[in-house]
């Protein structure tokens, strides 16, 4: 038995580099996986991945931005397949970075704030009423602690991932009582998520190694393994507190 067999995990924004990497290594732990988001290319692609595998997914076009929608798919697959058990919102935040926060404009900087917050929100409002009926379930979220970065010009990006940690804490502090876990990754970015096209890759991946203590930086399959591990009975004793993949580029 692998170990989430029988689980039910939702992860929103499942197409995109760090949603499928999450969704693969869920279901090769055993897991169905019901990927959620608003283009269906990359979900189907990410999907064929997993039953080409001999894994189970479902595919939803959503956005987790919107609360009837999000709420409505977390009812299907808590009645249609059984329960709800995992939830992960790892959609694209729509982050400007770039350019000094002294030059840019107001909705650039806001816009990665409401969109995590937002997502944050109800993703994990729509999962923790269907595992509080069933009395158990974890919910994951992805950023958060660090210190500001200095050699960057990272506009909101860092503070919504502030925002949506303490969000994390608090949901920790109110679903505990219902056996709920709320437990956070922590990365110090992830070099493979940087488009093979764009423009400084090469500096921006050297950066990020180099900000380790060990010289390199967490991968894709990294992150999926301790989801994995986060997510599953083994990481039983986790919730309230944030895993750090971070290889040393974030000390606590």
């Amino acid at each position: 038995m692998t170990l989430l067999t029988g689980k039910n995990a939702i992860v929103y924004g499942g197409g995109g580099a760090i949603g499928g990497a999450v969704a693969r290594a869920f279901a090769a732990a055993g897991a169905t996986v019901h990927l959620a988001g608003r283009t269906a290319e990359p979900l189907n692609r990410v999907a064929e991945q997993i039953t080409g595998a001999g894994g189970q997914a479902t595919t939803t076009q959503l956005d987790a931005t919107v609360a009837e929608q999000v709420d409505a798919h977390a009812e299907r697959v808590a009645g249609g397949h059984g329960s709800l058990d995992i939830s992960i919102n790892l959609i694209g935040v729509n982050d400007v970075q770039g350019t000094p926060l002294v030059e840019m404009d107001l909705e650039d900087f806001q816009a990665p704030i409401r969109t995590a917050l937002r997502s944050t929100f109800l993703t994990t409002q729509a999962a923790a009423r269907r595992m509080i009926k069933q009395g158990s379930g974890v919910i994951l979220t992805f950023g958060g602690s660090g210190a500001p970065v200095r050699d960057y010009y990272i506009g909101g990006f860092q503070v919504a991932l502030h925002a949506v940690d303490f969000l994390r804490r608090q949901l920790a502090s109110e679903l505990g009582r219902h056996g709920i876990r709320v437990v956070g990754l922590t990365t110090g970015g992830v070099p493979e998520t940087i488009p093979a096209d764009m423009a400084g890759r090469e500096e921006i991946t050297r950066a990020l190694d180099g900000s380790t203590l060990l010289g390199r930086s967490a991968s894709l399959a990294d992150v999926g393994t301790i989801a994995v591990f986060a997510a599953s009975d083994t990481g039983r004793v986790f919730t309230g507190t944030s895993l750090n993949i971070s290889l040393g580029a974030i000390i606590d």
